[in-house]
């Protein structure tokens, strides 16, 4: 599932075709993806200006005219395509159509429908289920040692549960909790309620440099995320641990190899040496 990294590479992609700029039409071409679309979808955006595109944890918020956002999460294999020059015939999967007012084409594609598009006011944002009770953003000034000290609290579960837990941080999901702790040189096994000062302090920007790195490597591609351009991105030939289990450990100089897990339904990739 693409985590923070690769919604933001995909945001930073369709700021310079979308903001500012109107939506001459806007087509659904199926009714539903993983929750019905907005019935009005087409009628609702078509014509509305794109005040500005953010995001928040793992989804794109796009502000538009009439006080609208417009929502949209990635899912497993979602993926936004810009087109500057005349857009080729739909592709299998092509499910929502953008056209602005410069003959700019964006298409959302998802072959496996996981993904899913809201339309609210912003009066309700604050209050949207889905975005109601989100933790801080890793990349904000919110978030530091002290702050992920406090929300891990007395929590009994392990560190690695307590990352992916989108009230304790937003956006952070299973590749970058893994690189994260082995930077920081913490077990993904630790209790989290001991994660505190230095270790805290260590841990939150461990978080910040390596999403911050794979932003800017375009992200990590291992199935389905493409950039909008539609190039990979490659923030996977980064990784420390993560996929990398019986390989060497590069902290290690060879002398141990990466250890694959499973936490919470997930698998998790550490170091027993390098971690603790």
């Amino acid at each position: 599932m693409p985590e923070l990294p690769e919604v933001e590479t995909v945001r930073q992609g369709l700021i310079p075709v979308l903001e500012g700029r109107t939506i001459a039409r806007a087509t659904a071409y199926r009714p539903d993806l993983r929750f019905p679309l907005p019935k009005n979808l087409s009628e609702a955006v078509s014509g509305s200006t794109v005040i500005g595109i953010e995001r928040r944890a793992k989804y794109l918020l796009m502000r538009l005219s009439g006080d609208m956002i417009l929502l949209s999460h990635l899912g497993m294999s979602g993926r936004y395509r810009v087109y500057t020059d005349p857009a080729p015939a739909l592709e299998a999967h092509d499910h929502v159509e953008f056209v602005t007012d410069q003959g700019v084409t964006i298409r959302y594609n998802d072959p496996r429908r996981f993904g899913f598009i809201d339309l609210f006011s912003v009066a309700d944002a604050l209050t949207h289920k889905l975005l109601a009770g989100l933790g801080p953003e890793p990349l904000s000034n919110a978030f530091d040692g002290p702050e992920l000290g406090k929300r891990l609290g007395d929590r009994r579960t392990s560190i690695k549960a307590a990352l992916l837990d989108q009230r304790v941080v937003a956006g952070v999901g299973n590749i970058y909790a893994c690189e994260a702790l082995y930077r920081a040189g913490i077990s993904p096994k630790r209790m989290a309620k001991t994660v505190k000062g230095g270790r805290a302090d260590k841990l939150a920007l461990s978080v910040r440099n390596v999403l911050n790195e794979a932003i800017a490597a375009g992200g990590s591609s291992l199935r389905d995320h493409r950039q909008t351009s539609g190039e990979l991105g490659y923030f996977q030939h980064n990784f420390a641990v993560y996929g990398r289990a019986g390989e060497p450990c590069r902290g290690c100089d060879g002398a141990n190899v990466v250890k694959q897990i499973v936490q919470t339904g997930r698998s998790t990739f550490y170091c027993s040496t390098c971690q603790r």
